[in-house]
C-alpha cells in the first residue's frame, strides 16, 4: 500500500512537472504578445455578445418557429461569447499564419483557438443528457479531458489515476476503469436514448399494429437499447460480466422478498399488452372510477376522467379486478333512460314520441335505432325504458342521458303527456270514536 501510494505521489510530481514547463514555455517573452491577442479577441467577443445578444433574444420573440429550433436557438444564443471567441481565434490563427511562415509565433493562438472550440463543443454536446446533475457530471469531465487531450497530458494523468485502485480477490478495479466506464455509458445511453425515440416514432406511427402492441414494442425497443449500452460500456473498460450472475441471484432473491408487488405490476403489465384487453384510448371503469386510459406504463395504467383527473392505477388491479371496459371489441355503447307517464296517455303514442325525441339527440346514432318498451306498471304512472347507443363513450354518459331526459321533457310538453309523481290522499274524519266499555268481572 505504500509503495503504491509512493509511486502515485511519484507520479503526480512528474504531471506537474511536465505541466509547469508548458505554462513556462506559454510565458515566454517572445510569446507574450499572443497572450496579449487572446485577452483582446476574449474582451472583442464580450462585448459582441452584450451587442448582439438582446437584439438575438428580441428577434427570437417575433419567430412563429417550432419549439426545438427556438431551444437551438436560445441554446446558441447563451454561449455567444465562447462562440465568438473561438471564431476570432481561429481567425487570428488564420491570419497569422499567412504573415509568418514560422509555426511557433502562432502556437499559442492555435492552442487557444483549439481549446475553446473543444469546449464550445463540450457544451453543446452535453445538452443531450437531459438529467441536470448529470449534463453537470458529464460537462465538467468532458472538459478536463479535453483541456489534458490539448496540452498532451492524457497518457500521463491517466497512468497516475489508474494506480488508484482497490482489488478485491483477483479483481482490480481503479478510478481510470470507473470514470471510463461512468462516461462510456453517459454516452451509449445518450445514444440508445435517440434511437429509441426514433424507433418509438416510427412504431407509435404504423397503422398496422394495434395500440397495445405498439405500446409492448416500445418498451421492448428501449429495454433493449439501453440494455445494450449499458453492457457494452462496462465490457468496454474490461469488467467480468460472468460476475453478473451472483449479483442477478442476489437480486432474485431481494425481488422475491421486497418487491413482489413491482415485479407483479410489471408482469401484469407485459399480460395487459400481450392480450390486448386494456389500450390507450379504451374508455373503461373500475369501481367509482370512469375515464379513458391515457398512456398503459411499465408499473401503472394513467386513466383521465372527464373531470381532469388523473389516476395511476397499478397493472395488478387492472388484471385481478374487474373491469369494463365500454371499448374492448368497438365503440358502440347502449344506454338506458327511466322514465314513467300517467295511466291516461296513449302507450303507444308515448314509445313513438320517447323514440322520435331521443332521435333528436345529436350523439344517439340513427341506424342503430332507439327502443322504446313498457317495463312495468307502477303505483302512480306507466314505467317504461328507452334504449339507445352511442359510439363516444369518451364525451360522457352524464351529459348525453341529460339531453335525452330534456329531449322528452320537450316533446311530452308538446304533444301533452304528463310525467306523474305520487300522490297521497289523507282523509280527517269529525265523528267521534266509539270506545267499547265493559263490566269488570
Amino acid at each position: 500500500m505504500d509503495s503504491g501510494f509512493a509511486a502515485l505521489l511519484s507520479d503526480l510530481t512528474d504531471i506537474w512537472g511536465l505541466f509547469s514547463l508548458q505554462l513556462r514555455n506559454l510565458l515566454l517573452p517572445s510569446r507574450l504578445w499572443q497572450i496579449a491577442i487572446v485577452v483582446a479577441a476574449f474582451a472583442l467577443s464580450h462585448l459582441l455578445r452584450r451587442q448582439i445578444g438582446p437584439r438575438m433574444r428580441d428577434w427570437m420573440k417575433g419567430r412563429d418557429w417550432p419549439i426545438w429550433r427556438l431551444r437551438i436557438l436560445l441554446v446558441v444564443n447563451r454561449r455567444l461569447r465562447i462562440i465568438f471567441f473561438s471564431a476570432l481565434m481561429w481567425l487570428a490563427t488564420w491570419a497569422m499564419r499567412l504573415a509568418t511562415p514560422f509555426p511557433s509565433r502562432s502556437f499559442i493562438l492555435e492552442l487557444v483557438a483549439t481549446l475553446a472550440t473543444g469546449w464550445l463543443l463540450v457544451i453543446l454536446g452535453s445538452r443531450l443528457v437531459r438529467n441536470p446533475a448529470a449534463r453537470t457530471l458529464v460537462r465538467w469531465a468532458l472538459w478536463a479531458y479535453v483541456t489534458l487531450w490539448v496540452l498532451g497530458l492524457t497518457s500521463e494523468v491517466a497512468q497516475a489515476v489508474d494506480k488508484i485502485a482497490i482489488t478485491v480477490g483477483e479483481v482490480r478495479l481503479s478510478l481510470l476503469t470507473v470514470v471510463k466506464a461512468v462516461v462510456l455509458a453517459s454516452v451509449l445511453i445518450v445514444g440508445a436514448r435517440f434511437l429509441a425515440a426514433a424507433g418509438s416514432d416510427r412504431i407509435r406511427r404504423s397503422e398496422d399494429l394495434s395500440p397495445s402492441l405498439r405500446v409492448l414494442l416500445v418498451k421492448l425497443l428501449q429495454i433493449a437499447l439501453y440494455g445494450i449500452a449499458l453492457f457494452a460500456a462496462l465490457k468496454s473498460v474490461g469488467v467480468d460480466l460472468t460476475g453478473l450472475a451472483v449479483l442477478s441471484g442476489a437480486i432474485g432473491v431481494g425481488l422475491g422478498f421486497g418487491l413482489q408487488k413491482v415485479v407483479s405490476n410489471l408482469v401484469s403489465g407485459v399480460i395487459i399488452l400481450l392480450d390486448k384487453s386494456i389500450k390507450p384510448g379504451d374508455v373503461i371503469s373500475l369501481g367509482e372510477t370512469f375515464g379513458w386510459i391515457n398512456t398503459l406504463g411499465a408499473r401503472y395504467a394513467s386513466i383521465t376522467t372527464r373531470d381532469g383527473k388523473e389516476y395511476l392505477i397499478p397493472n395488478e388491479d387492472l388484471i385481478t379486478g374487474q373491469v369494463v371496459n365500454w371499448s374492448h371489441s368497438n365503440h358502440f355503447v347502449r344506454l338506458d333512460v327511466y322514465f314513467g307517464t300517467a295511466y291516461g296517455d296513449d302507450p303507444h303514442k308515448v314509445r313513438r314520441i320517447a323514440v322520435e325525441a331521443a332521435l333528436g339527440v345529436a350523439r344517439v346514432l340513427s341506424e342503430r335505432k332507439p327502443v322504446c318498451h313498457i317495463v312495468g306498471f307502477g303505483d302512480s304512472s306507466v314505467d317504461y325504458i328507452l334504449r339507445f347507443w352511442i359510439t363516444d363513450p369518451t364525451g360522457g354518459l352524464t351529459n348525453i342521458r341529460g339531453n335525452v331526459y330534456l329531449a322528452l321533457w320537450d316533446a311530452f310538453k308538446e304533444h301533452g303527456i304528463s310525467i306523474p309523481f305520487p300522490q297521497r290522499e289523507v282523509t280527517v274524519l269529525n265523528e267521534p270514536l266509539a270506545v267499547a266499555t265493559g263490566t269488570p268481572s
